[in-house]
């Protein structure tokens, strides 16, 4: 098992791909994009699905998440989602995508065995996407939420961040268009992740903004607070359900007590927080020689370090050096 001091058991592994992304979106990187990451220190596919196999059939991961950066940039993607779908126990497999390309490759995807996704999308207003992404593409955007639908990766579950100012209005909006194509909507507060540490408390529009902006237009209900489990996401009836939105107030409703999640990032760091300020190098182990369970040892003493909560509302808090693109959703 992947386990803490503070008995939490890590059995959700989060797979950064890559850091790389073709979307700048402002609340994660500037303009320019970033310096990324040289190709030699990325990890192969075969030493991905070593590490992903480690975790499955060592230390207890039940569920594996593809992310980066943008996860369908990764060349062996399909490679690699087979490979773990093929492993066993069989871990029940997601991807987190802006959507860009996804039309191109869903049946792929699914004919690989991934079980569904989730896509980013913070408006649907193609200028304010433009001004939000820095590039026109949401028809992309919404095509490869369609062609996911079409192809079984289903629930497709959407995450929006609201920008005060530029679509904290598009909240109603983005409701009613999930509602009506089935896809499951889910509010993220934003985070102190961007590459640009502009983070402001201020100017992040909170959990209860959003429910009184949707409350205005639609009866919410809080779901089964028992069936939450360590899910981030809270979640409330839509005018008396089934459908149901969530909200992942990771900064003023933190969750931390209840998170299962490891992440491995694309250059082969374990780092057993979103937030965390250091990382377990896995890659000498995997280089020179290492074994499964000298790898599965130090996986296991990275998460065991796992402080109590992100800290985020804490004085002392520190943003991660590293930005969101490059340690995985």
């Amino acid at each position: 098992m992947l386990a803490d001091s503070y008995g939490r058991v890590a059995t959700d592994l989060r797979v950064s791909l890559t850091d790389r992304c073709n979307l700048r979106c402002t609340y994660c990187m500037p303009p320019e994009g970033l310096e990324w990451l040289p190709k030699d220190d990325l990890l192969t596919d075969d030493e991905l699905i070593r590490l992903i196999g480690i975790g499955v059939t060592r230390l207890g991961i039940e569920e594996v998440r593809f992310t980066g950066g943008e996860p369908l940039l990764r060349r062996g993607l399909v490679g690699i989602v087979a490979a773990t779908t093929a492993l066993r126990p069989r871990p029940h497999t997601a991807l987190t995508t802006n959507g860009i390309g996804l039309a191109r490759t869903a049946a792929a995807l699914a004919e690989a065995g991934l079980d569904r996704v989730n896509v980013s999308l913070d408006t649907l207003r193609p200028d304010v996407f433009e001004k939000l992404a820095r590039r026109r593409r949401l028809h992309d955007v919404l095509d490869g939420m369609a062609a996911a639908a079409a192809a079984g990766l289903t629930p497709v579950k959407v995450n929006s961040v609201l920008m005060r100012g530029v679509n904290d209005d598009d909240a109603p909006d983005l409701l009613r268009f999930c509602l009506d194509h089935g896809y499951e909507l889910r509010f993220i507060e934003q985070m102190p992740l961007d590459a640009q540490h502009g983070w402001r408390r201020d100017t992040m529009v909170t959990a209860d903004e959003i429910l009184d902006r949707l409350g205005v237009h639609f009866d919410l209900a809080p779901a089964d607070a028992d069936t939450r489990g360590s899910a981030p996401a809270e979640l409330f009836h839509v005018d008396g359900g089934p459908a149901t939105v969530g909200i992942i107030g990771s900064v003023t409703r933190p969750f931390c007590g209840a998170c299962d999640r490891v992440r491995l990032t694309a250059d082969g760091q374990i780092r057993n927080c979103l937030f965390a300020r250091e990382e377990s190098d896995l890659r000498p182990l995997l280089r020179g020689g290492g074994t499964d369970e000298e790898i599965a040892d130090r996986w296991r003493a990275a998460v065991a370090a796992k402080l109590p909560g992100h800290g985020i509302n804490d004085p002392s808090f520190l943003q991660p050096s590293r930005p969101m693109s490059a340690i995985g959703g």
